[in-house]
């Protein structure tokens, strides 16, 4: 399937500048471009590639300014970034989906599946289970009892949900996501050891949310462990249980929030972030890679990195600091040093 410019330009309502009957048919690197290939410019950083790339259309904010002559033909858009999500978007859904239910699923007699869904090989749909419409789930995924699952979510092979689990609509969830497995819930005995504390809530994912492969969200223990709209999770995520995450809030690989936490609306989470529980995080929060969060943080808009975390500007402060350690070490061993001294001579 081709595209010329002058298409594209009119479907993301940019502007050509160059031949607009160009076509291309697919997508690229700016630094690798191809002709018959779209490309896009959107960080400075990267201005110098432009100049050399092959790609037949580059995307470029509406304020980029070419130094020297450009081969491609350019769509100047207010958001070049933006504007590729948009069109790759547009090429992901004209592949079009699968559709039908495989005979080696193992689909229970009172679930019920809505219109158009597919539904792989070797699925467990369990008791009670309601599937929405356009929904797709890949073989091997296991959804248990009285499980809720909205319109167009898609699950991917491999994805566990737990009983009594809901998921709104235009959910994605990847390979190996956990959804309800039991918090981490026990009771110290007097002789040392631990007792169980049954999880009897739920998990309550809202729509357009999507997970990364082999993240792990936590039923409660009472009520509902709660992803509100729009918020992303990349893949090796581990969200404990009673967490609450906020509209539109992004968390990055290998992080984890402790119990009963809650993450406000659009912040974003570095990777390897560690988040002690019972703790509250306003909104537009960011926090660096890395960082632990050992108490919570009531300002809003604010960049937190380090561990323990603090303030971003006070981080850099102490950042530099310490990469002055050894000569400040030096100075002091040395000033110790001549004080000594001056102490012996006194004592004579």
């Amino acid at each position: 399937m081709e595209f010329s410019a002058q298409q594209i330009a009119d479907f993301i309502q940019g502007k050509v500048e160059g031949d607009n009957t160009v076509k291309v048919h697919s997508f690229s690197k700016i630094e690798e471009g191809q002709p018959g290939t779209l490309s896009f410019l959107s960080n400075p950083k990267y201005n110098h590639y432009i100049y050399d790339s092959n790609a037949g259309i580059i995307l470029v904010n509406k304020d980029f300014v070419a130094e020297k002559e450009i081969k491609a033909t350019l769509i100047r858009v207010e958001n070049a970034y933006e504007s590729l999500a948009l069109l790759m978007s547009l090429v992901d859904q004209a592949q079009g989906r699968k559709e039908g239910i495989s005979p080696l699923a193992d689909i229970a007699a009172t679930a019920v599946i809505g219109a158009n869904a597919y539904i792989g090989p070797f699925v467990h749909i369990g008791e009670r289970v309601k599937i929405g419409d356009h929904v797709s789930i890949y073989s091997h995924s296991n959804i248990e009892d009285d499980v809720v699952v909205g319109n167009d979510t898609i699950i991917y092979s491999g994805v566990s949900i737990y009983k009594q689990c809901t998921l709104g609509n235009n959910c994605i969830l990847h390979s190996g996501v956990v959804i309800g497995a039991d918090g981490f819930g026990f009771a110290p005995t007097e002789d040392g050891n631990y007792k169980k504390i049954p999880q009897m809530g739920n998990v309550v994912i809202e729509d357009w949310v999507e997970i990364g492969a082999n993240t792990t969200i936590d039923r409660s223990t009472m009520g509902s462990t709660v992803i509100r709209r729009g918020v992303k999770i990349d893949n090796l995520v581990q969200i404990a249980h009673n967490v609450e995450v906020g509209e539109d809030t992004v968390i990055a690989a290998q992080t984890g929030i402790s119990g009963s936490t809650k993450i406000g609306r659009q912040c974003m989470i570095g990777g390897q972030v560690g988040i002690a529980g019972h703790i509250q995080i306003a909104d537009g929060t960011k926090i660096g890679a890395q960082s632990g969060i050992p108490n919570s943080i009531k300002e809003t808009g604010q960049l937190y990195m380090g561990y323990p975390a603090m303030p971003g500007n006070l981080f850099h402060k102490v950042a530099a600091v310490q990469r002055k350690l050894p000569d400040i070490y030096k100075t002091v061993y040395e000033l110790q040093r001549k004080i000594n001294e001056l102490e012996e001579k006194l004592k004579k």
